[in-house]
């Protein structure tokens, strides 16, 4: 019976020692089945997760400087995706890109490859693209976005002929990049004029030569706004310069109109005849329409003499309260503008009057047109080594 039961123990014994041994066999086998498959998981992992910067370069850079507030720039990858779903890092630090303003766009197999979701990480410049493909594709990607601190000033060049007729106008691009991004190769555009391919590094500025177009008909014109003029330069000490002008209409006659005419400073010059150039003035153009003009202001002329003065100034229909105060009346005013040409070429002066409140013409010697309802301009031509007399005889209503 002893002998039995030790027999029994023995087994026991045995038997815990084989489950013991097996177990911990196992559990080693586990180990190494985890370990394996934690390295099979992250090579998937590590293939399906596509980072940006180990991405090859750019293909196709485009810079579009369209809008004046803001810079869109373009960017063309190739994207090695593999089967199922791939998370690709994009990242943007040091470079002054809006965030909200990301866009990616699948260009080979739009109607396969999809966008499944978008990630921003806390704390970094960056996001994270989940895109799903159905297979492994080398797959073209379009990324958008709006870049701070590169911006563009436009600058004109004019060179008038000898007789201030036409003008040769080249119009250049002045890019700064302050974004913190080197583009090593990319395609600037603008929204008219030519294209460029330029290298352009952060902090670089370049100028591109973009716009020119040789014979552009201008018209010269002197302007008197009497408003800001004094109306007899005889009792002002120094010369009084009446403001001169160069008109260029942005119309197809000209050989523009196709596009508005973006603003910036302009240099204008003249052709002396003599195979140079006379600076003339600068000035700053303003935006210019299709079908619009833009005016350049080049300085103030001495050749022509400009002198006003109201000849009657009385009043007419007065009213008076029970009191015997005056209350309302009307005008009866005249003005006499004297133009002189001093130069032996004829002249174009704009005449700027106002007249403020209630009114209405009694006579005038030279038509006019309205700026709005209290300015009057009148273009006036005067022949060389000549005098011209301007003269209208006006009432204002209702004078309180």
């Amino acid at each position: 019976m002893i002998l039995r039961f030790r027999e029994l123990f023995d087994d026991f014994f045995c038997l815990i020692f084989e489950i013991k041994t097996n177990a911990e066999v196992f559990m080693k086998k586990m180990i190494i089945l985890t370990i394996i498959a934690g390295i099979v998981l992250w090579s998937n992992f590590s293939f399906a997760r596509t980072k940006f910067v180990a991405l090859p370069e750019r293909a196709e850079t485009i810079i579009r400087l369209d809008n004046p507030d803001f810079t869109l720039v373009e960017e063309e990858r190739s994207l090695p995706l593999q089967k199922g779903t791939n998370q690709v890092d994009f990242s943007w630090a040091g470079v002054n890109i809006d965030p909200d303003s990301i866009r990616i766009k699948i260009l080979d197999h739009p109607e396969q490859v999809k966008l499944v979701s978008v990630s921003y990480p806390p704390g970094e410049n960056a996001l994270v693209w989940q895109i799903y493909s159905p297979e492994a594709f080398e797959e073209k990607i379009r990324i958008s976005y709006l870049l701070k601190n590169i911006d563009r000033l436009i600058t004109y060049k004019a060179v008038a002929d000898k007789n201030e007729t036409k003008v040769n106008l080249q119009s250049y691009l002045v890019l700064r990049n302050f974004s913190g991004e080197d583009f090593s190769m990319a395609k600037i555009l603008l929204d008219y004029g030519e294209t460029f391919e330029k290298a352009v590094a952060h902090e670089e500025t370049r100028q591109m030569l973009f716009l020119t177009k040789d014979g552009v008909p201008i018209e010269k014109k002197l302007t008197f706004d009497a408003r800001k003029l004094p109306w007899d330069p005889e009792k002002v000490q120094g010369n009084v310069g009446i403001p001169v002008t160069y008109e260029i209409k942005n119309e197809k006659n000209s050989g523009l109109g196709e596009f508005g005419l973006w603003g910036g400073k302009a240099r204008v010059f003249q052709d002396d005849g003599k195979g140079s150039t006379i600076f003339l003035g600068e000035d700053n153009a303003n935006y210019t329409p299709a079908g619009e003009k833009m005016s350049l202001y080049i300085g103030d002329s001495r050749d022509i003499v400009v002198s006003q003065k109201k000849i009657k100034d009385i009043r007419i229909n007065v009213r008076r309260n029970s009191d015997g105060a005056v209350v309302l009346y009307d005008t009866d005013e005249v003005i006499q503008v004297e133009i002189e040409n001093f130069k032996e070429l004829p002249a174009n002066l704009t005449l700027i009057q106002e007249i403020p409140g209630e009114w209405d013409m009694e006579e005038t010697s030279h038509q006019y047109e309205k700026e709005d309802a209290n300015i009057l301009k009148f273009n006036i031509n005067i022949k060389p080594k000549a005098k011209e007399t301007v003269t209208f005889h006006y009432h204002r209503r209702n004078v309180r």
